[in-house]
């Protein structure tokens, strides 16, 4: 699995590149739900990074106009990030290259493919009850 992942990285790196992105804002971008801001801290932990990192990443993804930070409802000394029409745009586009197959996938015939989809289904499915428990600690 580390091999495809490796395998996979110039991948997510040219489809970066062709949004003038780095990974980090494409996948940064790719998280975030135009209608639910996030917290810096949410990204963070989504990201699996300190919030500190954030923080460069959203000032790029700002200076673009594609989120927008803003104080949080509950804290106005959190900052939650909210992404723009700009930036839904740029999201919708992102993920629907980001749903295409790495070639490593891509080269699999039609029937491999559906069976690896459904077996990483049920993979990231079984996380879920972890996550969960992780998540009420």
């Amino acid at each position: 699995m580390f091999e495809i992942t490796k395998a996979s990285k110039p991948h997510l790196e040219t489809i970066a590149s062709d949004f003038d992105l780095t990974p980090m804002q494409a996948w940064t971008l790719k998280l975030l739900v135009e209608d639910r801001p996030a917290t810096m801290s949410e990204v963070a932990s989504a990201l699996g990074c300190d919030a500190s990192n954030v923080t460069a990443i959203v000032d790029k993804l700002e200076a673009r106009g594609f989120v927008e930070r803003k104080a949080a409802p509950h804290d106005r000394r959190v900052k939650s990030i909210a992404v723009t029409s700009a930036g839904a745009i740029a999201h919708a586009r992102l993920l629907a290259r980001m749903e295409q197959a790495p070639p490593a996938i891509a080269n699999l015939s039609e029937a491999d493919q559906c069976v690896l989809r459904d077996v990483l289904r049920r993979a990231l499915d079984s996380l879920e009850p972890a996550k969960a428990a992780e998540a009420g600690r």
